[in-house]
C-alpha cells in the first residue's frame, strides 16, 4: 500500500480563533498541513508548511497526536502539532498551489463550516478551549 506522512498545525491566536485554509475550488476547510519532504522532521514539515499556505511564522508548542487513516488505498500518518504564531501576515504562498484562501476563524464559526477533517474538530475545539483559560 502506498503511504504518505504529513503534518497539521493546530495554531490559535489571542482572539481565540483558529487558523485554517480552503483548497482551492473547495468549500471544506482544514487547518493548514502537508507531506513530509525528504531529510524533514515532522515538527520542520509542521513550521513550512504554516507558513507556505498562511504567510504566518509559527513555532510548536507541543506535539498533540498521531493521525493514521487510510484514503483513497493511501496510508495516511499525520502528525498534529499545537502551534503559536510568531510573526508574518495571512498571505498564501502555497508553491503546490492547493491553498485558494487563509483564514482565522472563531471556533463557532470553524464548527459551522463545511470542514475536510470533522474527526479534527474535538481535537481544535479542545486547543482552543485551553487556549482560553490560559489568556
Amino acid at each position: 500500500m502506498k503511504e504518505w506522512k504529513g503534518a497539521a498545525a493546530i495554531c490559535v491566536n489571542d482572539l481565540n480563533e483558529v487558523l485554517v485554509v480552503r483548497g482551492v475550488g473547495a468549500d471544506t476547510w482544514s487547518v493548514p498541513s502537508g507531506g513530509i519532504e525528504p531529510g524533514e522532521t515532522p515538527e520542520e514539515c509542521c513550521i513550512r508548511e504554516v507558513e507556505e499556505e498562511t504567510g504566518c511564522k509559527v513555532r510548536i508548542i507541543k506535539k498533540l497526536q498521531v493521525k493514521d487513516t487510510v484514503i483513497q488505498g493511501i496510508k495516511v500518518t499525520t502528525h498534529y502539532f499545537e502551534a503559536e504564531k510568531t510573526g508574518g501576515e495571512i498571505v498564501v504562498n502555497d508553491p503546490d498551489l492547493n491553498i485558494e484562501e487563509a483564514s482565522w476563524k472563531s471556533i463557532e464559526e470553524y464548527k459551522s463550516l463545511a470542514q475536510m477533517y470533522p474527526e479534527d474538530f474535538p481535537l481544535i475545539h479542545k486547543i482552543a478551549s485551553l487556549r482560553k483559560t490560559i489568556t
